[in-house]
């Protein structure tokens, strides 16, 4: 299938058949509404719009019931994202795709946002290495020069300064499936994923 949308719950490990300790991330999926699909004759390109969660009633705007009602769907979800769709694959609209999708050492990509960590020096930001610490320094943790002097005569474009760190949109890409529980709806990925604990996470093959 194409991808689910989930939460990520946090990091512990697995041990494998071996006895081997895995770091592993767990991630609660699914299941989620199929919303809409697109077709290459009347969108150009073939996709399924899946959703997660559900919106409240008072914050739910007349579009965005409509397009639930079409679906099927008693409530809006709260989140809706589109994950392409290869030639073999089929979906239908009200159908809900779980984990049962994965298995045990299929290779996925997670897209997430990690944490936010507001405006930062260079130190932390970029892992320079800093000024003198000896004999009370008085700028330790400062950039250093800015660049040259008569020619150019400016701070080069791309130069590493202080700034916003984090927010951003990131994805790890060939992080293999450990363990998939479709009791609970959980999802075990070898290795860190991108953001804070109940973040929200994008799975596809």
């Amino acid at each position: 299938m194409a991808g689910i949308i989930g939460r990520k719950v946090g990091m512990t490990r697995v041990f494998d058949e071996v006895g081997n300790a895995v770091p592993v991330t767990v991630i609660e999926a699914g299941p989620c509404p199929v919303t809409q699909v697109k077709d290459e004759e009347s969108d150009g390109y073939a996709a399924v719009q899946l959703g997660y969660g559900e919106k409240k009633a008072k914050r739910t705007t007349g579009a965005e019931a409509g397009h639930a009602a079409k679906a099927g769907l008693e409530a809006a979800p709260r989140v809706l994202r589109e994950f392409r769709l290869g030639p073999d694959q089929a979906v239908e609209v009200g159908q809900s795709l779980t984990v049962e999708q994965f298995e045990p050492g299929d290779r996925v990509k997670v897209t997430g946002t990690d944490k936010g960590r507001g405006f930062q020096g260079v130190v932390k930001r970029h892992g320079f290495t800093g000024r003198p610490a000896s004999h009370g320094h008085p700028e330790s943790r400062t950039p250093g020069s800015m660049g040259p002097g008569t020619d150019p005569s400016r701070v080069i474009k791309g130069k590493r300064l202080p700034g916003r760190m984090g927010g951003a949109r990131h994805t790890i890409i060939n992080l293999q499936v450990v363990r998939v529980d479709a009791e609970r709806n959980l999802i075990f990925v070898k290795g860190g994923v991108p953001g804070a604990r109940d973040g929200l996470v994008f799975i596809s093959k």
